[in-house]
């Protein structure tokens, strides 16, 4: 009976081995990137000084897709914030690095929790600018911003906290390259969160790439498989000893 069980738990381990072969061999790599914005650059009321939360509170994200040729990207503010157009932004509602030659922005939209929001005159992107300048984040050479940019000047910015475009002939690799300043994305934001309520400046993504998503889910089902394994070991070395 023991070599039964034996048998049972080997052939057990003989297809965890092959599911995780089929896994990685079937799975296509990671096509998903999300950066935390956590460096702040807010000014005080005054203008002097900055007012910001304390270290490591997350402003929102950036997550990037790769769809074919193209990425897909998605700016998400959270706690309240709010996009802005102001000078200590470079004028711009979003920032990050792109000097492809051939990338284009497109399908650019902007939301208020998940609702499309009218920017009248509209969204704009840019890619191959002469460098921007966000302050305390450095340069820039690709922006989204409100094509009329009277129609977000600061508070006159509509209510906004999440940008969705999709950047031609990109690769994730091309888009997470930082700037002189290591710093990948810039947004322009009014802070709604405890800390920096009420005020605006540049908040950044310089973080590093997060864990691939496809082989965190290989491995966590290669675990999963692997415990359920043990567990009717355990069972049947228990039965057996009875």
């Amino acid at each position: 009976m023991f070599k039964k069980y034996a048998a049972n738990g080997a052939w057990m381990v003989l297809a965890v081995a092959i599911l995780g072969v089929a896994l990685i061999a079937t799975a296509t790599p990671a096509q998903a990137d999300t950066f935390n914005f956590t460096s702040c650059h807010i000014s005080n009321a005054s203008g002097t000084g900055l007012a910001c939360p304390p270290a490591g509170t997350s402003f929102g994200t950036v997550t990037l897709t790769q769809s074919g040729t193209s990425v897909l990207v998605d700016v998400v503010l959270n706690s309240g914030n709010r996009f802005v157009e102001t000078g200590a932004g470079g004028g711009e509602l979003f920032l990050f690095n792109d000097s492809l030659s051939g990338s284009t922005i497109t399908n650019i939209s902007a939301t208020l929790n998940g609702a499309t929001v009218t920017i009248p005159g509209g969204l704009s992107g840019f890619t191959n600018l002469s460098p921007v300048h966000a302050d305390g984040t450095g340069f820039f050479t690709a922006s989204v911003e409100c094509t009329d940019s009277s129609a977000c000047n600061g508070g006159s910015t509509p209510n906004i906290n999440d940008l969705h475009f999709t950047v031609t002939s990109a690769t994730l690799a091309q888009l997470e390259v930082g700037n002189g300043n290591d710093n990948l994305f810039v947004a322009d934001i009014l802070c709604g969160q405890t800390g920096c309520t009420g005020l605006t400046g540049p908040v950044d993504v310089s973080a590093t790439v997060p864990e691939p998503t496809t082989l965190l889910m290989v491995g966590t089902a290669l675990l999963g498989l692997g415990a359920a394994w043990r567990r009717r070991r355990s069972q049947s070395e228990r039965a057996l000893a009875v």
